[in-house]
């Protein structure tokens, strides 16, 4: 694959992994834009593993507590254990809708341009929404297994292309009462198992026909969608504590219009 491609796709999946602005909607407009073929699984995979390593990183202290709450998870009284716990509870229901629609074969069907448009822009302005209605009563170590479970449920409708993962979980948080950043940090700590399912999915698959071009060209993948998500995450935490999530509804129902303008034309 040429370098430029390579770089391309790291870069936008990079920086729209973690913004609420659709990934999915990036992507399937890059190869509109530029005539470039599809990436593929290889560089899928590839870019996951750098986006991960961004959240890890960012994230680095938050990790190490749920690393240990793991260790301690029936000591309810434990901050770490509870931490851990949520985040075990958010991730089922994604993780067992997603293979749900995998086996079914209709995760493929819903890749079309059509419905990329229509989830970005509608749940653009259902973020709007849940950004402008919901109270900020709540910081992160309010997080009960009951509201894990409630953004873990907003995090299934992700399973649909062009939703945003990060988007659709911030807006089950905003409309829990979450504050903004604190918000964020729980979808973005969320992330980190779906990262790693769906990613480890999607590796069994091209781990036995991968050769050493296509490693080449992931590990490139991968170094550049690591920095680019990283400087995404730093610019969208820093950013939320002065600004709502308005910008990002704004750019997400012009892409939205701009997808289903091709898709419709």
């Amino acid at each position: 694959m040429p370098i430029l491609h390579i770089i391309l796709v790291a870069l936008v999946q990079g920086i729209t992994e973690f913004l609420p602005v659709s990934s999915s909607g990036h992507l399937i407009l890059l190869p509109k834009l530029t005539g470039l073929a599809d990436q593929g699984l290889v560089m899928d995979v590839a870019v996951h593993v750098g986006t991960l390593g961004a959240v890890l990183l960012y994230f680095r202290a938050d990790v190490a507590r749920a690393i240990r709450g793991l260790f301690r998870l029936t000591d309810r009284t434990d901050p770490d254990a509870r931490l851990a716990l949520g985040l075990i509870v958010g991730t089922i229901p994604v993780v067992l809708a997603g293979l749900m629609l995998k086996l079914s074969g209709y995760d493929e069907a819903l890749r079309s341009v059509a419905i990329v448009g229509w989830a970005t822009l509608i749940f653009g302005l259902v973020l709007y929404w849940a950004d402008r209605t919901g109270t900020e009563e709540k910081t992160s170590s309010d997080w009960t297994l009951a509201d894990a479970l409630k953004m873990g449920l907003w995090q299934v409708i992700a399973l649909i292309p062009g939703t945003s993962r990060s988007g659709i979980t911030i807006t089950g948080a905003r409309q829990l009462g979450y504050n903004r950043s604190d918000a964020a940090r729980l979808a973005m700590l969320m992330s980190i198992p779906t990262i790693i399912a769906s990613g480890t999915l999607i590796g069994i698959e091209v781990a036995a026909t991968m050769d050493a071009a296509a490693a080449r060209d992931g590990a490139i993948a991968a170094a550049f969608a690591f920095l680019a998500a990283l400087l995404a995450l730093h610019f969208m935490m820093r950013l939320l504590r002065s600004v709502s999530f308005t910008p990002y509804v704004i750019y997400r129902v012009a892409l939205g219009v701009v997808l289903l303008a091709i898709a419709y034309s």
